[in-house]
């Protein structure tokens, strides 16, 4: 048993040192957004369609200027605020995307306005995603901020990571 066990180890060694020699001649792939997986609550036939007909338009508009999927940007429309163009957090996030307001204005867009909060998300978002190259990551920045995730190492945080400080 030991014998197996150590054969094991040392050949996921082995492995491991061979994937980062390929991974350090690898040219870089270009990060393709894509949602991570959601967890599914209370999916049924009439759920088809979770984004409200007059904020569809602005929707494509966003994921058509940013390259996304419509589905990440309806996603995150429904962990940040529900669908409601008049959310408000307590950190002064606004609408649909829940963008702040100084965030917006660095976009030129208007926080306020549904279509154009849609949009400011989004390249925010993408902005996010440029710096990060990672899904997960840009969206986890998207929620808590850059500044958390840079925090814990360019890692999401969560209840496991805070504390560990500066990494470099």
């Amino acid at each position: 048993m030991r014998l197996r066990l150590l054969a094991l180890l040392l050949l996921a060694a082995l492995s491991g040192v061979g994937a980062a020699a390929a991974a350090k001649d690898a040219k870089p792939a270009r990060v393709v957004p894509r949602i991570p997986a959601l967890p599914v609550r209370d999916v049924n036939a009439s759920d088809a369609c979770p984004i409200p007909a007059r904020f569809r338009s602005a929707f494509e508009r966003a994921a058509s200027d940013t390259g996304f999927q419509l589905s990440m940007l309806v996603a995150v429309a429904e962990v940040e605020s529900h669908f409601q163009p008049s959310a408000h957090s307590s950190a002064d996030a606004r609408g649909l995307l829940q963008v702040l307001p100084s965030t917006a204005a660095s976009l030129k867009l208007d926080p306020n306005d549904p279509a154009s909060n849609v949009l400011a998300g989004a390249r925010y978002l993408k902005i996010l995603l440029d710096r990060y190259q990672s899904t997960d990551i840009a969206l986890a920045a998207y929620i808590a901020g850059p500044t958390a995730v840079d925090r814990v190492c360019g890692r999401a945080p969560t209840t496991e990571t805070p504390g560990r400080g500066l990494c470099w």
